[in-house]
């Protein structure tokens, strides 16, 4: 598509609807605030963004797996949302409230094998293929033999994993299928990056809203309004919860936001200062052009 055609086909989209919660930053944008505020890094419920929440139950000849999804809509083909590695179905929590209210589409975000609240028989077993049946699995109990148009779009990992259900066959009504930010080379490569991107990971947090915090600073999730509503996905309440056992990490966060607030206070009174100097300089130049008129 051209890029002409893609600014043909924006134009005519609605304008974005507000955000629940009075909208949220967008990617990339810095998040400092006024003066004495403080970033709110308190959860936000899922419900905010997706209408419902079920547990899908597979039989296998071995047991039951039990597959989380959150929904939204009633009407049109179903958006099958799979999220990246070390994420869950949440993190796509954001995206639905947007897409839901500009077309007509049911959303389903699944947390696959591993992640999130789903719970199955064999959690060693992350392969493409046994998630890429997980998939196909889904959708048949969910809609048996006569599926509605389904798009799959993935992220990292859901992309991957998208493309090998797309490849096999799984999804009989596949319309279309979009993936995002996969990693490029070989399968090694994308399993290195993965293993280092989940050892940077602290291994506790005293509190969720520490979680939330440090994923922003981090920079693992840059949009804060995501960060408070998909992080409850992607950690589990200790057996205790008084652990001493605090990631260096989240101490080193709160030390840099009180270090941010010291550099806001520096550059306000530098900027006040040199605005002083000017004014000086402006007070100067215009006595010498006095004297040089008389």
């Amino acid at each position: 598509m051209s890029a002409l055609e893609k600014h043909l086909h924006l134009n005519r989209l609605p304008s974005r609807p507000p955000m629940p919660g009075g909208g949220g930053l967008q990617s990339g944008s810095k998040m400092r605030m006024g003066p004495g505020r403080r970033r709110d890094f308190t959860p936000v419920p899922w419900s905010q963004y997706f209408e419902s929440m079920e547990d899908v139950v597979v039989d296998h000849d071995t047991g039951k797996d039990s597959f989380r999804i959150y929904t939204s809509g009633s009407e049109g083909p179903v958006l099958l949302l799979l999220h990246g590695g070390g994420h869950s179905a949440l993190s796509w929590a954001v995206f639905t409230s947007v897409i839901i209210n500009r077309i007509q589409c049911r959303v389903v975000a699944v947390d696959l094998r591993g992640h999130g609240e789903t719970k199955v028989k064999n959690t060693e077993d992350l392969s493409a293929e046994t998630m890429s049946k997980d998939v196909g699995n889904i959708i048949e109990t969910l809609y048996g033999e006569n599926p509605p148009p389904i798009m799959l779009i993935g992220h990292s990992m859901g992309g991957a994993i998208a493309v090998h259900a797309a490849g096999a066959n799984l999804v009989p009504s596949l319309l279309g299928l979009c993936v995002i930010d996969v990693v490029e080379g070989t399968a090694m490569d994308a399993l290195n990056s993965m293993q280092n991107f989940l050892r940077s990971r602290p291994k506790t947090f005293k509190s969720l809203e520490n979680a939330i915090e440090w994923s922003v600073k981090s920079g693992q999730i840059r949009n804060l309004e995501s960060a408070k509503v998909s992080m409850v996905g992607q950690v589990k309440m200790c057996e205790d919860a008084a652990s001493p056992e605090v990631s260096k990490a989240i101490v080193e966060g709160i030390i840099e936001e009180e270090d941010e607030d010291e550099d806001e206070e520096k550059e306000r009174e530098s900027n006040n200062k040199r605005k002083k100097e000017d004014d000086m300089e402006v007070q100067s130049l215009s006595t010498k052009c006095q004297l040089v008129a008389q």
